[in-house]
C-alpha cells in the first residue's frame, strides 16, 4: 500500500510537471509565433522602402533673381518664379533657387524634373487674396472638385520636389482663410461667409455623380485651398522645409506614388490644419518630421463616400518613421475620409507628447464611408501625454450631420508593440465596433500605459490580445471584457 501511495504521489507530481511544461511550451510557442509574425510584418515594410527611390535632379540651378524676382513682402514675384520653373523643366530639369530673403507670390505650379529649393533664410510669402487663386482640379475633404489652386501645386508631374531650410508661409489667419470654417475662435462673426453650405453642395454633387469638371467652386465660394498638393504625381520629395499658417490641409499627396516627406517642420494651428494627408496614394514615407498642428498630425485618407467609391484607389504602404507629434487631434490617424480603403500602415520610432494631443493612434469611419482599414502596425513609440485615448477606433464617427448609411465599414489587424505611455488620458483603448461588423484583431504586445483614468471602453471587438502589457501597473488581460 505504501508503494502504491508513493507511486500515486509521484505520478501526480509527474502529471503536474508535465502540465506545467505543456503550458510553458504553449507560452513559448505563442511568443515565438508573435515574434515571427511581427518580423514578417516589418520585413514587408523594409521591402517597400527598398523599392522607393529619392528623386535626383540635374546639376543646374535657376535662381529666381535672374528672372526679375525681388526680396519684398509686397512685390509680386509670381511671374519670375513661373519663368524659372518653365525654363528649368524645358531644359531637362534642375533646381529653381529661392535665395535668402522674403518673396511674395501667388500660387506656384511646379513642372516635372524641378526641385523648388528654398535657401536657409528664404521665405515664400503667399497671397491670402482668393482672387489670386485660379481654379484647378483639386479636392476638398476627400471629394474632388474645381476649386482654388493649392498654394504649391503639381498636377500629373514626375520627379518633382520642394526642399531646403527655408519657410513657406501661407499667411492664413483669422483675418482671411480661417474664418471660413464658421467658428468664432477663428475670426468668424455673424453675417460673414462660411464653408458649410458649399460643403453640402459638393457632397450632393458627388452623391449624384456629377462630373468633377462641373463641380465648380472658387470665386464666391468658401472651400479653403490645400497648401502643398501633388496631384497624380510620381517620385515626389518634400524635404527640410518649414511650413506655417496654412489655409487648410498642409501637405497633400493625392493619387501619387513614391512620395518621400523628410525632415519637414510644420507649425500651423488653423482649422483643419492636418499636417500630412496622403490620399489615394501608394508607397509614402513620412520621416524625421515635426508636427504641431490644428488638426491631425498625419491623417491617411482615401476619398469620401460616393466620391471615394467612384475613384476606388486605396491608400497603401504608408510608412511613418522618427517623427515628433505635439499639438493635434490625433498623432497618426486614418479617416474619416477612407471610402476606397487603407492598407498596410507602419509607424515606428516616434514620439508624441502634448496635453493638446487628443489621441495617439486613431481610426475613424462610419456607415456612409464604408471601406476597409487593414494592417495598421505600430512599434517603438514613446507617448508623454494624450488627452482622450492612446488607441481610438470608431465606426460611428459623426461629422456634418447624419452619418448613417448602408456601406458597412471593416477594420482589422491593429498591432501596438513596444509602446510606453506616461499619461494615458481618459482611456487606454476606446474601440467602438458594430454588431454587424466587429473590429477584428487588436494586439498590444509589450505595452506600458500609466496614469489612465479608465483602462478600456470596448464594444464589438473580436480577438483582442494583450501580451506582456501593463495598464496602471496591472497586467492587462481580456477577462470580463
Amino acid at each position: 500500500m505504501k508503494l502504491y501511495k508513493l507511486f500515486s504521489f509521484q505520478a501526480k507530481n509527474a502529471l503536474k510537471t508535465l502540465a506545467l511544461v505543456l503550458i510553458l511550451l504553449d507560452v513559448l510557442v505563442a511568443n515565438a509565433q508573435q515574434n515571427e509574425d511581427t518580423s514578417v510584418i516589418w520585413k514587408k515594410m523594409e521591402a517597400v522602402l527598398k523599392s522607393m527611390k529619392t528623386p535626383v535632379f540635374p546639376n543646374k540651378t535657376y535662381s529666381i533673381i535672374n528672372y526679375g524676382a525681388k526680396s519684398s513682402s509686397t512685390f509680386d514675384n509670381t511671374l519670375s518664379i513661373k519663368k524659372a520653373i518653365q525654363d528649368c523643366s524645358k531644359n531637362g530639369g534642375g533646381t529653381v533657387l529661392i535665395p535668402k530673403g522674403t518673396y511674395f507670390t501667388r500660387p506656384i505650379h511646379l513642372e516635372s524634373n524641378v526641385n523648388l529649393h528654398l535657401e536657409d533664410g528664404a521665405e515664400l510669402l503667399f497671397s491670402a487674396n482668393p482672387k489670386d487663386f485660379p481654379l484647378v482640379h483639386t479636392t476638398f475633404e476627400g471629394t474632388e472638385c474645381m476649386n482654388y489652386s493649392p498654394l504649391i501645386y503639381a498636377n500629373n508631374k514626375t520627379n518633382v520636389a520642394v526642399t531646403g531650410k527655408g519657410t513657406i508661409n501661407g499667411q492664413a489667419s483669422n483675418d482671411n482663410w480661417w474664418s471660413w470654417c464658421g467658428k468664432d475662435t477663428y475670426g468668424w462673426k455673424e453675417g460673414m461667409p462660411k464653408q458649410q453650405k458649399d460643403i453640402e453642395i459638393l457632397m450632393s454633387m458627388a452623391e449624384k455623380g456629377i462630373e468633377v469638371k462641373n463641380r465648380i467652386f472658387g470665386d464666391n465660394h468658401y472651400l479653403r485651398p490645400n497648401f502643398v498638393e501633388f496631384f497624380e504625381c510620381t517620385n515626389v520629395l518634400i524635404k527640410d522645409i518649414n511650413v506655417i499658417n496654412a489655409p487648410f490641409w498642409v501637405l497633400h499627396p493625392m493619387k501619387s506614388t513614391n512620395v518621400i516627406v523628410d525632415g519637414v517642420n510644420i507649425n500651423s494651428h488653423g482649422p483643419n490644419n492636418d499636417g500630412c494627408d496622403p490620399e489615394y496614394s501608394k508607397n509614402v514615407n513620412i520621416k524625421n518630421c515635426t508636427f504641431n498642428t490644428g488638426d491631425d498630425c498625419i491623417a491617411i485618407k482615401a476619398g469620401r463616400d460616393a466620391d471615394g467609391r467612384r475613384v476606388g484607389i486605396k491608400s497603401e504602404n504608408i510608412i511613418v518613421q522618427n517623427c515628433k507629434m505635439f499639438d493635434g487631434h490625433g498623432g497618426v490617424t486614418i479617416g474619416s475620409e477612407m471610402s476606397a480603403g487603407v492598407s498596410n500602415v507602419y509607424v515606428e520610432n516616434c514620439v508624441m507628447n502634448s496635453p493638446n494631443l487628443d489621441v495617439a493612434i486613431r481610426l475613424k469611419t462610419n456607415s456612409k464611408r464604408g471601406g476597409l482599414i487593414e494592417n495598421f502596425y505600430v512599434r517603438n513609440i514613446e507617448i508623454g501625454e494624450v488627452n482622450e485615448a492612446v488607441l481610438k477606433v470608431d465606426m460611428f464617427y459623426n461629422v456634418h450631420g447624419n452619418q448613417e448609411g448602408s456601406f458597412i465599414p471593416r477594420i482589422e489587424n491593429i498591432s501596438l508593440e513596444n509602446v510606453k505611455v506616461k499619461y494615458g488620458g481618459k482611456f487606454s483603448i476606446l474601440a467602438l465596433g458594430r454588431k454587424d461588423s466587429k473590429i477584428k484583431n487588436i494586439t498590444l504586445n509589450n505595452v506600458l500605459i500609466e496614469k489612465v483614468n479608465t483602462p478600456f471602453s470596448i464594444e464589438n471587438v473580436e480577438n483582442l490580445k494583450f501580451i506582456n502589457t501593463y495598464i496602471n501597473g496591472a497586467l492587462a488581460n481580456t477577462t470580463g471584457m
